[in-house]
């Protein structure tokens, strides 16, 4: 299958494919991230590969001279876009670009590599099969450090009170990563 781009977890358009739970889906509805082996059978058309990877060869539009392009929205619209569960959070895509314009792409990665390893541990852990959606938002969103404190804190708490099975230790981890949103200012939601 043919790979479009070499870091897939970075979509084109500033999506964070890398925290999307379908990334970390088992079975044939498993997205490879953008640009990734078989991306075209799941996502036949996208606008920002054509232009960013096909037209000017670029793994995102934060690396085009042209960025912020009449492509985009404004920052405000991303803002209020509806949060879905199943889909890395869209009000993060603007900054994400930014960051890479700014500082480059292999910054970003590297920012990127930490979420990810948080957000793997997340559902090595604790994931109780109802709570992926809600680690991936808390990866995308959440300060890494605050991320990190409320894994290691939910790991004392479950290790240390024998917690019963998963959904016991994910109900820990949810709470412990709620109130780090709350003191964030994070939407995470409730799931």
């Amino acid at each position: 299958m043919e790979q479009l781009k070499t870091h897939p977890t970075i979509g084109v358009c500033g999506l964070d494919c890398g925290l999307c739970p379908r990334h970390y889906t088992v079975g044939t509805s498993r997205c490879p991230g953008c640009g990734g082996p078989g991306f075209s059978t799941k996502h036949p058309s996208c606008s920002f590969i054509t232009c960013a990877v096909k037209k000017k060869g670029l793994e995102a539009c934060g690396q085009c001279g042209a960025f912020p392009c009449p492509k985009f929205k404004g920052e405000e619209a991303y803002r209020q876009a509806p949060a879905s569960t199943s889909y890395p959070p869209p009000s993060i895509m603007l900054s994400n670009l930014a960051f890479i314009r700014d500082k480059g792409i292999e910054a970003f990665l590297a920012r990127q590599r930490e979420r990810i390893g948080l957000l793997e541990a997340m559902i090595e852990g604790f994931d109780d099969g109802r709570s992926r959606s809600f680690f991936c938002r808390a990866a995308a969103l959440l300060d890494p450090g605050s991320v990190r404190r409320s894994l290691d804190e939910a790991n004392r708490a479950t290790e240390a009170g024998g917690t019963g099975g998963r959904a016991a230790k994910a109900k820990v981890l949810r709470a412990l990563l709620l109130r780090a949103a709350l003191s964030e200012g994070h939407p995470l939601g409730q799931r």
